[in-house]
């Protein structure tokens, strides 16, 4: 009897899975959120008398003003500096052989062995453009398309928010109820779930706080430069900056080299100055405090981490990477101190 009800618990747990398969992101960013938030609902709900409710929604409302209202109107503006860029790109308003034809002037002695040394110069205009509205058609296609499912979006943010509520009025009764199914253990469980919190706070604050503000940085780089886009750039900064080990350094370095080879040099050199001075010194200082220190987690874990979540799972990835290696780390370190012998914990490089 008792085999046979753990088959149909298990039966439908799948089943219940693949039902909701569809919404699992959303319910995924409703927990992370819900780990958030909570302590500020917590302090509503003392300021109103222990009411639930009330300071539920209140708390929702502050996650709608903080969360998805910058985030929406970034992604419009975003949308249009990405379609006015790729318009600019097709009239010729933005010429981007310009650099080429500077390498020419500069080198004169190359343009005249060109055809010796099997350079084409006129192919290699003919590249670059083409290249450039195909990658510029690229982008602004998707970003519209994203702007045609706002429908999806709404419905997703909608079952975000509706989960979302229940989440943090409901937490401590849901931790609980968590912890009286799960057969493993109280004692382990609540140190998984501490663990989750944990990772989850840093990785939210060490990935997208170090990302908005190297993004910001670069945008506003572009728009003192007169480079045109800021806020576009600075959002693929802000992206580029969300994988480790590559950085806004993608984006910057190839527009001082364009303004190299353009012929402005003071332009270049406070580009170089600010992305390499600046930009990077706020990853390099900020990354490690955040995320290695308040996660218990090494760098190279966290990497690893985060490029596997991002193949795997999309932006999304960037959290769940990190979380997936917080719970590996501690599983282990539970198993080393319960069952090992000798030593009472397992000692990974780097962990605390």
């Amino acid at each position: 009897e008792n085999r046979a009800f753990l088959l149909l618990l298990a039966l439908v747990t799948v089943a219940f899975v693949w039902t909701v398969r569809g919404f699992l992101l959303p319910i995924f960013w409703a927990v992370v959120l819900a780990v958030l938030f909570t302590p500020l609902y917590r302090k509503l709900r003392g300021w109103m008398g222990g009411r639930g409710t009330p300071a539920a929604l209140v708390t929702l409302l502050v996650v709608f003003i903080s969360v998805v209202v910058p985030i929406v109107a970034l992604g419009a503006a975003v949308t249009g500096e990405a379609v006015s860029v790729y318009e600019r790109v097709q009239s010729g308003d933005i010429d981007l052989t310009e650099p080429v034809q500077a390498v020419e002037d500069m080198l004169p002695q190359i343009g005249r062995r060109a055809d010796e040394l099997g350079i084409d110069f006129d192919r290699i205009r003919e590249n670059v453009t083409s290249g450039a509205i195909n990658v510029s058609q690229m982008v602004a296609g998707s970003l519209l398309n994203i702007g045609q499912q706002a429908l999806t979006f709404t419905l997703l943010l909608a079952v975000t928010f509706y989960v979302l509520f229940f989440f943090v009025r409901d937490s401590e009764s849901l931790v609980g109820t968590l912890i009286r199914a799960l057969p493993l253990g109280d004692p382990r469980e609540r140190r998984l779930f501490s663990k989750f919190a944990d990772v989850t706070r840093a990785t939210i604050k060490g990935t997208f706080v170090v990302a908005a503000v190297q993004g910001t940085l670069g945008g506003i780089s572009f728009l003192i430069l007169g480079l045109g886009s800021p806020i576009l750039w600075g959002m693929m900064m802000a992206v580029c900056s969300l994988i480790p080990a590559v950085g806004p350094v993608i984006v910057w370095g190839p527009a001082a080299i364009y303004l190299i080879l353009v012929g402005s040099w003071g332009k270049a050199i406070i580009l170089i100055a600010i992305g390499a001075g600046v930009i990077g010194v706020v990853d390099n200082a900020l990354r490690p405090i955040l995320v290695g220190r308040d996660a218990g987690m090494p760098d190279y874990m966290i990497l690893l981490s985060t490029l596997g979540g991002l193949a795997a799972f999309g932006v999304s990835g960037v959290v769940i990477g990190p979380i997936v290696a917080g719970f590996f780390l501690t599983v282990w370190d539970i198993f080393a101190e319960e069952f090992g012998s000798g030593d009472d914990t397992l000692t990974v490089p780097g962990l605390p």
